[in-house]
């Protein structure tokens, strides 16, 4: 190591935070017009390994601000203040078909940030680091509380935001992968809002006794949501990504038992055969993947399942009482979502009710919108609830602009959710670096 190098610094500010909040790297003290290469490790709670890195040149003052600087080159080139995470890509020789998901929220995630001499590729393991910085993302901030719900025969999560309440509540879905994935309402608690996330799928009641619909184990979630003594009966939310926006929809169609507040779909479509039950629906789709276009690295395509669409199929948005969200990726492989968002306004206008309708669309983003900074994945290895067999499937988006999207989206999630729910705007959760 060049003994002029040996003095760097590297911070990171807050070194402790939301995931969904910023943070400013800086490097200070290095020689002036230096080549650097700053560099972010993460082991997943599965295990596996991802890093990212960019490549920069100290100025005269010999500090690069990843915040305000641009980087010649990595995983992501240009001004990227957040590229350290949304870039972060599983290491050379890892399992193919790889895909963060945030199994326990109450840990943090920890990412390792580095600073290297010269502009470096590859063997970050093998290298020594001019300086390192331990940096925790978290999704739950301090005083949100983690309910395992079990009552009514769910099997969900409530998380509730700080103080005595009572809230308004997001009922949280997730798609047909099925199990109790935590962390968007964990985020959604840290901002305020009371979170319900539900495993509508693997749950026993439905897949093994069929004692319950999907339909009537959707409605047990709400009114467990309306009983509750820290929720505002009367200011529930639903949220839906892909098959949940599916769920989201009927339901807020056909309902007599939920009276939504408002309603976010994320990626989704709403024709379906609607004289069958939705766990029938989702057995219908799954059959299809078979016959799926698949791309020369056998990836599935699943967007063309689902169209042209079926008039006699489409879920009545006419009938729609509450405000509705749809967030679109255009490059959605997955899901014909910008084809039903479309065909959705017009059925909207036509009934008079396109008042309640926002579509936010975005170009080249693909199916899976998350909670801002999550890394991109374009593929990964998926396999739907109650199968057996793992396919690759082909989720779309570019990650610069998908980055953007997971970032734009979110914010005025946030804001939809608020108004509707709160009857006006009201500030987040402070920054958990500043509680």
């Amino acid at each position: 190591m060049d003994d002029r190098h040996c003095c760097v610094q590297l911070s990171v500010n807050p070194s402790r935070g939301l995931m969904d909040e910023q943070f400013v790297v800086l490097v200070q003290n290095a020689p002036p017009g230096s080549e650097l290469t700053v560099h972010s490790f993460h082991q997943c709670d599965e295990g596996h390994s991802w890093n990212a890195f960019a490549h920069y040149i100290s100025d005269a003052a010999g500090s690069v601000n990843v915040s305000g600087d641009c980087s010649l080159g990595g995983t992501y080139s240009g001004i990227e203040p957040m590229g350290l995470l949304w870039s972060l890509r599983p290491v050379p020789g890892s399992k193919p078909g790889l895909r963060i998901r945030k199994k326990n929220v109450q840990v943090p995630m920890l990412v390792t940030v580095s600073v290297y001499e010269g502009h470096r590729k590859d063997g970050f393991s093998d290298l020594v680091p001019l300086a390192s910085v331990l940096v925790e993302r978290w999704y739950m901030a301090p005083g949100v509380r983690r309910i395992p719900v079990t009552e009514g025969g769910l099997t969900a999560t409530l998380f509730l935001p700080p103080g005595p309440g009572p809230f308004p509540a997001v009922l949280d879905l997730w798609g047909s992968g099925g199990q109790l994935m935590e962390y968007r309402a964990a985020l959604l608690a840290s901002h305020g809002l009371a979170a319900l996330v539900v495993d509508y799928l693997t749950t026993k009641n439905i897949k093994e006794t069929e004692k319950m619909t999907i339909f009537q184990y959707i409605e047990t979630a709400y009114k467990y949501l309306e009983e509750h003594l820290q929720i505002l009966g009367s200011r529930i939310a639903m949220l839906g990504l892909s098959f949940g926006t599916s769920v989201t929809l009927r339901m807020a169609a056909y309902s007599k038992i939920m009276k939504l507040r408002c309603a976010v779909c994320i990626s989704g479509f709403h024709a379906q055969p609607l004289d069958k039950e939705l766990i029938d629906v989702l057995n219908s789709i799954q059959q299809n993947v078979v016959n799926a276009r698949t791309t020369k690295e056998n990836q599935k395509i699943l967007r063309d399942l689902s169209l042209p669409i079926d008039p006699l199929k489409k879920v009545d948005v006419g009938r729609l009482q509450c405000p509705l969200m749809l967030v679109v990726g255009e490059d959605d492989q997955n899901s014909a979502a910008q084809e039903s968002a479309s065909d959705m306004k017009e059925m909207m206008e036509r009934a008079g009710n396109s008042h309640l309708l926002t579509i936010l669309s975005y170009p080249d983003a693909g199916h899976l919108i998350e909670p801002p900074y999550t890394p991109h994945v374009r593929a990964s290895n998926f396999k739907p609830a109650g199968l057996k067999q793992m396919w690759v499937v082909l989720w779309g988006g570019q990650t610069v602009a998908h980055s953007r999207a997971q970032e734009d989206s979110w914010k005025k999630i946030l804001l939809f959710l608020r108004v509707n729910l709160f009857g006006g705007t009201r500030p987040g959760a402070a920054p958990l670096s500043r509680l």
